[in-house]
């Protein structure tokens, strides 16, 4: 593995932030982890820097959408934390699916 991408972060902040939330937030759109790669704490380490950087910005909250059939990723999430305040839905080709949103006060 060595040299090998894993994963990767994407946050959003101000106007790039894909939902509207009163205050100063940070979005976790994306921790992306590779199956290879999974359960070696890299999810943890990727969501330790959203949190520095969120403090860096003087963040009041950080926020994310997940699946609400990724079931492994919403009590990773609630573990650290983060509660369930939203939901919307989108469309997977012509599948309706819904995200949760998941806010953590900073």
């Amino acid at each position: 593995y060595q040299e090998s991408l894993a994963g990767y972060l994407k946050l959003n902040i101000q106007d790039a932030q894909t939902e509207f939330y009163e205050g100063n937030n940070l979005e976790i759109e994306r921790i992306y982890i590779l199956n290879q790669f999974q359960k070696l704490g890299l999810g943890k380490q990727l969501y330790d820097k959203s949190i520095e950087v969120a403090k860096e910005l003087s963040c009041d909250h950080i926020w994310l959408g997940v699946w609400e059939k990724n079931y492994n990723a919403i009590v990773f999430y609630e573990k650290l934390g983060f509660e369930k305040i939203d939901a919307h839905s989108f469309y997977m080709g012509d599948e309706k699916q819904i995200d949760y949103i998941m806010k953590k006060h900073l």
